[in-house]
């Protein structure tokens, strides 16, 4: 039976011709597993190792054969029903199936995709590799991570969840803890939380252990396992919305922050329009003529794009766009003297993440609060860079269609839509489109107490947190009990979600706060209609606006949706179409709403442009982002290789030659000879050389003299695996090698970040920026491995191994450093400084250079 679904996708066939051809699979599934469900759970197990066995042994083993598929589906459903009395749909079977295939499932609120993901993490287990199932938040990997664990438990399966405070857990069977999502949870190391079958987490938690793992000196330092599955669950969150969030791990740098201040005081002396004029859409300010002459006025300079004033722009610009454009409690709050982003999507508080070029400090300026120092990126990716490293990606959201044409584009993924198990009940009534928001608020206010009224729940989805406190001060005023779901109750949320469609609950929650929490409703609502969602602003994308009205009539329970939209809001201002607004002023009055499918279908249409126009920036800066991705890839390799111990002699000797052979293209080339200049070359290599050692050739041979250079950095090498045994001088070598790739790329990301900012400019010299940047990417790349080699080069013969024990204050040193010794007579350290093998070597030395 074969199962190719995705080449019928490919093909053109119809959605609903790929589900019709699973028909067959899902009816053998139960039909195995009404035959499974007469074993025992001893030999259920057994069935299931016999069947990862035959999968080892099958021709292709990195996937399980189409013919196996149905047989392990079976399984995993027999095992979920023995333990949770859930038996699995054919639709989440379907919904699995296209998982296994490496796809997006398109699955509604309510439809089960926590097993159903569980089927398909179950299946790829079978291949021998492990997999990783992908939540928005810790909460929900917790809670995850234990709703179908004792069906993978009784097949023999381990699980580990990962958590963003750098603990890690592992299922156990037994109750372990009174605490709230921990009670089957032991905590464990990270690497063993990473062993286990099946890892949960969030994003970030994956693409973080990622980036430490390549910033490891030391293999056992390494925790995450191997990038063979992942279950991105919220897809279309994560992989379309989360998409350019940069993962940076940094330090701190030194920059002067007090300008951050000086700036920010400047911008209340600037006028909107006449000395700057602003591009909602793309976020951006531009400074006007008159503009540059004020700045230059206020500054006391001359010209402030001249090269020693440059860098002063880049904290007005910053300045402008904190006070401008960023605004409190929608973009940013302010908690505890800190800075706390707000993700435009979700509502959520970003806690411990920072904008990037200044922004993050001139807010900080701007709010009064404690500038933090800039940073040096050690180590960065995108998450959308990040997980296009899994051999196989797939993904679950409620909305996921209407993006379709991105998840292909970037991740190679085709949107499969699956559908309800019963048939969708809900009602989506037309917007109401007002003039102005003053009388949508008034509008949504009155429906809420119309709904409250009958006793049906209600929620009202906002889209910033300013807009969710000012209606809960409404409704306080009006005397309406309710419940605030916003980024500051972020611990609250599934609790607060579950409750919405309880009789008579009133929900305020910004965006898709809650999402993976379904909404049940009470006794008795659904007679009443069910719970009643309200939107007060139209979101950039559908599929936002999609996830709200999601939240009702979910496996077939009654509900209804309405949005309030005026022409006052943001979206509508930056894209609508200009006859919208002319029509708005024509028909309706103040206070009175305009109800129109024609004029809702413009709306959906604004927001298409809007989707296509962000789709477009994206897919632009992925082609940036390649450059970076390929860089990164091979020096994330040769570390690997490195600390496996695979390959540090082969590097050391081939960078010593390419450093020999460097010097010898420098100064042993006609015309511009200079032997003198290469043997003080050499000397830097080797730390010194005897008088009869590498003597100019009467005749200038080239060959003659590089050979002879190789030859005596060779005896060097054997002299030291003499002196400190071949173990420790490849400890030492695999430091340097490590510590001078790592210091190395975290210069190369810097210069790379400025080469991005700036490279835009080249469009005004008629270039493309994108040519621009990868040919210049290219030549910093050879600049790159050329100090690499350059630095290993003059340490490797040179440096000592100091293995610290107790210092002057009487602590252990943790660790070992590397130091280098000088050859420098006048920089030689004294005796009482060096240790044994280093005054030997310089007795050595010495002895050579009398002879």
């Amino acid at each position: 039976m074969a199962l190719n679904f995705v080449k019928k996708l490919f093909s053109g066939d119809s959605n609903e011709r790929v589900l019709r051809e699973m028909d067959d699979l899902t009816t053998n599934v139960r039909i195995l597993a009404s035959q499974l469900s007469e074993l025992s759970d001893k030999e259920l197990a057994a069935k299931s190792n016999a069947l990862k066995l035959n999968i080892s042994q099958s021709e292709n083993n990195e996937s399980v054969p189409d013919s196996m598929l149905p047989e392990a589906l079976a399984i995993i459903r027999e095992a979920i029903n023995r333990t949770t009395g859930e038996l699995a749909y054919d639709v989440q079977l379907k919904g699995a199936v296209a998982l296994v295939n490496g796809q997006i499932a398109e699955m509604r609120t309510g439809e089960g995709k926590t097993l159903v993901a569980t089927l398909a993490l179950y299946v790829h287990t079978l291949t021998g590799n492990s997999a990783h199932s992908i939540t928005v938040n810790d909460y929900l990997a917790r809670r995850d991570s234990q709703w179908y664990a004792p069906a993978l438990d009784l097949l023999g399966l381990t699980i580990g969840v990962i958590q963003s405070d750098r603990t890690a857990w592992r299922y156990s069977s037994g109750t372990v803890s009174e605490k709230s999502t921990f009670e089957h949870l032991i905590e464990v190391s990270r690497a063993e939380a990473y062993e286990s079958d099946i890892v949960y987490g969030t994003n970030n938690e994956f693409g973080f252990d990622y980036l430490r793992d390549n910033m490891a000196t030391s293999a056992d330092e390494r925790s995450q396992s191997s990038l063979s599955f992942a279950i991105v669950d919220e897809a279309d969150s994560i992989l379309i919305d989360e998409a350019r969030t940069p993962l940076i791990i940094s330090g701190t740098a030194q920059d002067d922050v007090s300008l951050y201040a000086k700036f920010s005081k400047i911008v209340p002396l600037l006028t909107a329009e006449v000395h700057f004029s602003v591009d909602l859409k793309n976020k951006s300010i531009t400074l006007t003529e008159e503009g540059i002459e004020r700045l230059e006025t206020i500054l006391g300079v001359d010209n402030i794009y001249a090269p020693e004033n440059f860098r002063l722009t880049r904290y007005l610009e910053s300045a402008l766009k904190a006070h401008v454009i960023y605004q409190k409690d929608k973009d940013y709050v302010v908690s505890n003297g800190q800075i706390i982003i707000v993700d435009d999507f979700t509502g959520r508080l970003m806690e411990g993440r920072r904008w990037s070029d200044g922004l993050h400090q001139a807010v900080e300026a701007k709010e009064r609060v404690n500038v933090q120092q800039e940073s040096v990126t050690y180590a960065t990716i995108t998450i959308q860079n990040y997980f296009r490293l899994y051999e196989k990606l797939s993904g679950m959201t409620g909305t996921a269609v209407t993006e379709a044409e991105e998840f292909n584009e970037i991740y190679k993924l085709d949107v499969l839509v699956i559908p309800t198990n019963k048939p969708v009940a809900r009602e989506d009534s037309p917007d109401l489109v007002f003039r102005n928001q003053e009388d949508k608020w008034e509008a949504v206010l009155s429906e809420i107490e119309e709904k409250h009224r009958t006793g049906r729940p209600v929620l009202v989805g906002t889209i910033s947190i300013e807009s969710s406190e000012k209606l809960s001060d409404r409704l306080r005023r009006l005397q309406i009990n309710h419940q605030v779901l916003n980024a500051k109750q972020h611990e609250r949320e599934a609790q607060i979600i579950e409750n919405a469609g309880q009789n008579g609950a009133v929900t305020i929650a910004t965006n898709m706060a809650g999402r993976g929490t379904d909404i049940k409703l009470g006794d008795g609502v659904k007679e009443l209609g069910g719970l009643h969602v309200i939107g007060t602003e139209r979101h950039e994308a559908r599929r936002i606006d999609n996830q709200l009205r999601g939240r009702c009539g979910r496996q077939g329970d009654p509900g209804s949706t309405r949005f309030f939209v005026s022409f006052e809001d943001e979206m509508v201002k930056r894209f609508a179409p200009d006859w919208l607004s002319a029509m708005i002023d024509r028909l309706v009055d103040d206070g009175q709403p305009l109800e129109s499918k024609q004029l809702t279908g413009a709306i959906g249409q604004a927001q298409q442009k809007v989707e296509s126009y962000n789709f477009d920036i994206r897919k632009h800066l992925v082609k940036y982002d390649d450059v970076t991705n390929a860089q990164r890839a091979v020096v994330y390799e040769q570390r690997n290789l490195i600390l496996t111990g695979e390959t540090i002699e082969e590097t050391i000797r081939e960078m010593v030659d390419g450093e020999i052979e460097v010097l010898a293209s420098q100064y042993l080339s006609s015309p511009g000879y200079d032997f003198e200049s290469f043997r003080n070359g050499i000397e830097q290599v080797t730390g010194g050389l005897a008088s009869n050692e590498l003597i100019e050739p009467n005749n200038q041979d080239q060959n003659t003299t590089i050979n002879e250079a190789k030859d005596i950095i060779e005896r060097e090498l054997a002299n030291l695996d003499q002196e400190f045994g071949p173990e420790l001088r490849k400890r030492v070598g695999e430091l340097i090698l490590i510590t001078s790739i790592d210091s190395t790329w975290v210069e190369h990301l810097t210069a790379l970040n400025d080469l991005r900012q700036g490279i835009g400019l080249r469009a005004y010299a008629q270039t493309d920026p994108l040519v621009a940047y990868q040919r210049e990417a290219h030549d910093m790349w050879q600049q790159y491995r050329a100090r690499v080699q350059n630095t290993v080069a003059r340490q490797i013969i040179r440096a000592r191994l100091v293995l610290n024990d107790i210092d002057s204050t009487g602590e252990r040193n943790k660790g070992n450093q590397i130091n280098a010794s000088q050859s420098d007579k006048n920089n030689q350290p004294s005796d009482e400084t060096l240790t044994r093998a280093e005054r030997r070597r310089l007795q050595r030395l010495e002895k050579k250079q009398k002879r």
